[in-house]
């Protein structure tokens, strides 16, 4: 029946995301989905919803790599246990800095560098920010609006940090 669930919840997608879903599936290294009521227990253990972008993602995928394998890859999705592990750490480095309080790693980019989620609007999608780790807490730096804006920009990065180029 998890499963059913699922395949409802994903035929509710934007085709954006669901190319890029099928992008992961297709070249890239995604992991085994995970139900709804693991959402469920991840959701309620961390005090805050997946939105739609992310929802879709994880009931594809329990994390992914993109272009290569641990330990070589840049972009690693966590997991959802993956986020709930490392979220202490991250707090432990924003040493209680109250603007951090909506921020959750997403994507580990090695050498203690994450792509955080800010989860503080709970309305719409949620943007995606640099916490490069010679700088956060102090800045972080906003470098997608969406998940799928996010996934868009890194599936066609050529496994390059896209928002490097982009710097003001």
């Amino acid at each position: 029946m998890e499963h059913c669930g699922a395949r409802q919840a994903l035929r509710g997608l934007t085709m954006a995301i669901e190319s890029l879903l099928t992008e992961i599936s297709r070249a890239h290294f995604p992991h085994p989905p995970v139900t709804a009521a693991r959402i469920a227990a991840f959701e309620a253990q961390m005090g805050w919803r997946l939105d739609d972008d992310l929802r879709a993602f994880y009931l594809h995928c329990d994390g992914a790599e993109l272009f290569r394998r641990l330990p070589d890859a840049n972009y690693s999705i966590l997991s959802l246990e993956g986020i709930a592990a490392a979220t202490p750490r991250l707090r432990q480095r924003a040493q209680g800095a109250s603007e951090t309080a909506s921020l959750y790693p997403l994507v580990d980019c090695q050498d203690s560098d994450f792509v955080l989620v800010n989860v503080a609007n709970t309305g719409g999608p949620y943007p995606l920010f640099d916490a490069y780790h010679e700088t956060y807490p102090r800045e972080v730096r906003k470098i997608a609006d969406s998940f799928s804006d996010f996934l868009e920009r890194a599936l066609a990065s050529g496994d390059e940090f896209f928002w490097l180029d982009e710097q003001d």
